[in-house]
């Protein structure tokens, strides 16, 4: 979700002076356009049964259960959240570690659950209300840059900590967790998403995580 975001903050900064939208149908608009953009997986395919099956599973932990939709696609990134309650995630989770399917899929579930759309929009109409135009996106472009930062780490390390409980729920243990983040292979910080080291930080301090 931070990325697609992200993506329509730069294009903010650059509008021409014709558009007259509403930040948040900006937002909206920019997702819709990610989600017709990925190509769906085969829906009677064993890789989209397989992560349909692990999405279940988390579900029937959760009372009530979200409203969210799952998509299996063959797009780029592994998964994200677009539009507060549509999950998009690629086939290829499928041949992973089911403890890694399961944390990747319960943590855009925790996006959804914890309202980071709504959150994300509000504080984008903070910045940009009214029309987006120049005017209105110039003067608070790094304001809202580095907010939007800090909120999109924040979000991450929460969905996060949602992806842990979820785990422990099915009997995936602190040590099985830590080792998760190995599989899926060590990153650094960027605008949206905070690093491994500063994920599995926030993980340990939530006593979510072993130390190794």
């Amino acid at each position: 979700m931070g990325q697609t975001l992200w993506a329509c903050v730069i294009c903010l900064f650059c509008a021409p002076a014709w558009c007259q939208q509403d930040i948040v149908d900006v937002l909206w608009r920019s997702q819709d356009q990610r989600l017709q953009a990925q190509a769906p997986a085969e829906a009677d395919s064993a890789a989209a049964a397989t992560l349909r099956r692990s999405f279940d599973s988390l579900l029937k932990t959760m009372q009530p259960a979200p409203v969210v939709e799952l998509r299996v696609t063959r797009g780029p990134l592994l998964a994200e959240t677009l539009q507060g309650h549509i999950i998009v995630a690629n086939e290829s989770l499928a041949a992973l570690p089911e403890p890694a399917r399961l944390f990747i899929l319960a943590h855009e579930l925790g996006h959804v659950v914890q309202q980071h759309w709504l959150r994300t929009a509000l504080l984008y109409q903070k910045w940009v209300p009214g029309a987006v135009t120049p005017a209105q996106t110039d003067p608070v472009a790094a304001s809202l840059t580095r907010e939007a930062s800090a909120l999109a780490h924040e979000h991450e390390f929460a969905a996060d900590a949602f992806a842990a409980q979820r785990l422990q729920v099915l009997g995936i243990d602190r040590q099985e967790l830590l080792a998760i983040f190995f599989q899926l292979g060590v990153v650094h910080d960027s605008a949206t998403h905070p690093g491994t080291r500063k994920r599995m930080a926030s993980l340990r301090a939530r006593g979510f995580a072993a130390e190794r």
